[in-house]
């Protein structure tokens, strides 16, 4: 069975990519940004998606250029994937993100024909979100040690995360003027730039008041540009966190609070703030307005989470279950 190193292996293998192709990839993704709005890391997903095909492209002997790629290169393209042990959901993002790319090159009149779209996606099982318990997650947001200043941000970082159901982009790219403490409300530009605004709870704002009155000035005492630091949540350079620096907080802060950290993303804390919601009865639309979801069929699978909640209650507590 192929595994992750065989995978990259493959990768490194491949000739770096150049010439028509790379610049066929880059005014497509300009066109993606200005059209579209992408986030830069939906962009990057592109990216990388192309340029693999194109690699693998340029690597066949009298292959054409991407653009101009027949059906049966992607087709072969995608049993070369399957053989080599990507994921089938891996698969359907290529796919998604070469129906995109040849809808670009048709509308361009690169081409008359869509080689992507008679292509059948791989079938995805429909998976739940991981949701922690009311009592993991009360375990997981009082284990930073609020004493210092990166602790009293990361617990600030965690209960914002968890009352807002924030994704993690939205959480590590929030600017300082998101915040309206008076109102009680959070501004949130989600997928697309689209902007939502999501009450804060009594926690939050409590542990938000601290953060900024007395966490972010300590750290950033010793930044030069102190002033001009635009984030809300800042390291000790005065920069925003990365994502894979969140995703290593809560990493830690779940292991200190004895959950397996194998159990928990920093998206399971938006799936546990969703299925919490729902347990007590809040609506499935207004649900949708706070996740900032465009359409309620992405809302709905929370329902699924909720359902299976209340037959494990059955199971253990009914009499005939």
């Amino acid at each position: 069975m192929s595994t992750t190193a065989d995978r990259r292996r493959l990768a490194r293998s491949l000739p770096p990519l150049a010439g028509q192709d790379a610049a066929a990839i880059e005014r497509f993704l300009d066109s993606a940004w200005a059209e579209q709005g992408l986030s830069p890391a939906a962009l990057a997903a592109y990216r990388s998606d192309l340029q693999g095909l194109g690699r693998w492209l340029q690597a066949r002997p009298a292959s054409p250029p991407i653009a101009l790629a027949a059906r049966s290169d992607l087709f072969d393209y995608l049993a070369m994937r399957s053989g080599a042990g990507y994921k089938p959901r891996s698969n359907a993002r290529l796919l998604s993100t070469l129906h995109a790319f040849y809808a670009h090159a048709v509308r361009l009149r690169l081409r008359s024909d869509d080689p992507s779209a008679l292509l059948q996606p791989p079938h995805l099982p429909r998976l739940l979100p991981k949701a922690l318990s009311e009592a993991q997650v009360s375990a997981l947001l009082e284990s930073p040690d609020t004493d210092t200043p990166a602790g009293l941000r990361d617990r600030a970082m965690l209960e914002l995360m968890y009352a807002c159901g924030l994704r993690v982009s939205e959480l590590v790219g929030l600017p300082g003027t998101a915040v309206n403490l008076r109102q009680g409300v959070l501004r949130v530009t989600g997928k697309g730039g689209k902007d939502r605004l999501v009450p804060l709870g009594e926690e939050s704002q409590h542990w938000l008041q601290r953060y900024l009155s007395e966490s972010r000035p300590a750290l950033l005492a010793g930044v030069r540009d102190a002033a001009g630091a635009a984030s809300l949540f800042v390291d000790g350079k005065g920069q925003a966190p990365t994502r894979q620096a969140f995703w290593g907080l809560v990493k830690r802060h779940a292991a200190a609070a004895g959950i397996d950290p194998g159990r928990v993303t920093p998206h399971g804390l938006r799936h546990s703030f969703a299925t919490h919601l729902l347990n007590r009865g809040a609506d499935l639309r207004a649900l949708q307005m706070l996740l900032g979801h465009a359409s309620l069929s992405t809302t709905q699978i929370y329902t699924l989470v909720a359902r299976e909640h209340l037959k494990s209650l059955h199971a253990r507590h009914h009499p005939r279950a």
